[in-house]
């Protein structure tokens, strides 16, 4: 997870090199677009600006070189109960935003599974932090190419939140006291993880 700007987080698979140039390269696009403008973009304006961004470099797809980035963030301008969302794309620049809460990369739909089981509205950063490490831990399980979190190797997310205060990223030591909750949550419950604030 890198931060785009002070309200936005992008996460991505792919070529790393390109998908890292292309994050510096978008963190300059809302910059510049926010000083013209003199007011911050909205969320669907940083995700189209972003789809753009892919659909220029198609070319590279195309020989093998995708970048598939999913950025997340937090919307001022919004209603409160729409104000964070996520915008995947397709390799041409297909944006299909999302709500609520999304999974990108190979183990996607097993993260996905545990999320409509886990997420509701209203649930605490501490709620939605399990949440996404139960969905990480549930598609690490199901998929050799999703690495999960290793409470017991010391192996722990990068766990990010962006919220109306901005982009924070969790330290090590709050992620692995997480890890290990989860852990022990899903030891404890044979019917299943739950996550709870």
């Amino acid at each position: 997870m890198h931060p785009a700007d002070g309200r936005t987080a992008v996460a991505f698979a792919g070529t790393v090199g390109l998908a890292l140039d292309m994050t510096k390269l978008y963190q300059g696009e809302l910059a510049h677009s926010e000083k013209m403008e003199g007011i911050p973009m909205t969320l669907s304006a940083r995700a189209a600006r972003l789809a753009a961004m892919i659909r220029q470099h198609l070319g590279q797809a195309v020989r093998g070189l995708a970048v598939a980035p999913l950025p997340a963030g937090y919307d001022p301008t919004a209603p409160t109960a729409d104000a964070a969302g996520s915008s995947p794309y397709d390799a041409a620049g297909g944006l299909y935003e999302k709500t609520g809460f999304h999974a990108e990369g190979p183990g996607s739909s097993y993260a996905r599974g545990a999320l409509k089981e886990l997420h509701r509205p209203g649930l605490s950063r501490r709620g939605v932090v399990l949440a996404a490490l139960h969905a990480l831990w549930d598609a690490a399980a199901d998929d050799s190419a999703t690495g999960g979190p290793g409470p017991g190797r010391g192996i722990q997310p990068v766990v990010t939140v962006v919220t109306e205060a901005g982009f924070e990223r969790h330290t090590e030591a709050d992620t692995a006291e997480l890890s290990r909750t989860m852990a022990e949550r899903r030891r404890n419950r044979p019917d299943g993880p739950v996550a709870t604030a």
